[in-house]
């Protein structure tokens, strides 16, 4: 018997979230349905994180066992031939017996994304939100959430009863930027912007924001809340300094609103107990993450950070 762990990326928009259920579509009721149609038989995989109706991933991971011979390296190959094209299998590989996608994890990113203007195209991808956020206040506020604190203030109205509801961001960062369409494609003359904003025409510019999280854990809905309560202090529905209070004071009630699933993905898990403090450092160190790094830089002596 063998210990498979594929790596998954899809888009959530035409599924009721991760996790299998009777007479509704599911990432996980579709991979199944492969891995039965081309095994033969019934096979049970286990998510790391069971994502919501409408939530992205870019690196999901899940695991199961299997006793037929096809070669690992194979298996993407076979299961994405007859999986809808909304969901890739990535990689995969063999694991130690004891693993298991869920609980070998050490930590999982998530990022978010939003835009002040979002077209008919995006709109399954990213979160509209108010124009003229205050991004420094935004900041402000985030900065109090990394570190180790009971988050339970983030955590859905409902949600079950968890043993513990502290957890460990060990890393968070909220990125702006100014998009301009217009500019970068359909008109590379910035004298003719220039004229048209003059004028009062419209140009393409856009500002849009990610959420980019890091952490051992997460309650349900938590990055969602997290998001909405920085909208909110954009918005100047909550001030930045409160936000100590309100999670030490643990009441749903007090944080911002629940951003919608669209804009969420699930970015990376973490297996190896050094790979994810590695990454934050490598993320202070040079502004970039792994993938960044090696795609600018080629060749990643780890140890030596």
């Amino acid at each position: 018997m063998r210990n498979i762990l594929i790596k998954i990326e899809y888009d959530g928009s035409a599924y009721s979230g991760w996790q299998i259920q009777p007479a509704v579509p599911t990432v996980q009721g579709e991979i199944e349905r492969v891995l039965r149609q081309t095994l033969g038989r019934g096979i049970q995989i286990n998510g790391t994180s069971r994502t919501d109706a409408g939530v992205h991933a870019l690196g999901q991971c899940a695991s199961f066992e299997i006793e037929e011979g096809i070669p690992t390296e194979r298996i993407p190959y076979a299961l994405n031939n007859a999986l809808p094209g909304d969901i890739r299998i990535l990689s995969a590989e063999e694991m130690p017996e004891d693993f298991h996608a869920r609980f070998s994890s050490k930590g999982k990113t998530y990022i978010y994304k939003m835009k002040e203007q979002v077209s008919a195209f995006e709109s399954r991808y990213c979160y509209e939100v108010p124009e003229g956020l205050d991004f420094e206040a935004m900041q402000q506020a985030a900065a109090h959430i990394k570190g180790e604190h009971d988050f339970k203030c983030f955590q859905a109205s409902g949600s079950d009863e968890k043993m513990t509801t502290v957890r460990n961001i060990f890393d968070l960062q909220l990125l702006k930027s100014e998009v301009c369409h217009g500019e970068a494609k359909s008109n590379p003359n910035k004298d003719a912007l220039q004229k048209n904003s003059d004028m009062g025409e419209p140009d393409d510019s856009n500002i849009e924001y990610e959420l980019i999280v890091s952490g051992d854990g997460f309650l349900y809905n938590m990055v969602r809340i997290i998001t909405g309560t920085l909208v909110d202090v954009g918005a100047g529905k909550i001030p930045p300094e409160d936000l100590p209070a309100i999670i030490e004071g643990r009441n749903r009630t007090r944080a911002g609103h629940t951003a919608p699933p669209q804009g969420l993905y699930l970015a990376k898990v973490y297996y190896d107990d050094d790979e994810s403090e590695k990454e934050s450092l490598l993320k202070k160190k040079t502004g970039m993450t792994l993938k960044e790094f090696a795609d600018n830089v080629g060749e990643i002596i780890l140890s030596s950070i």
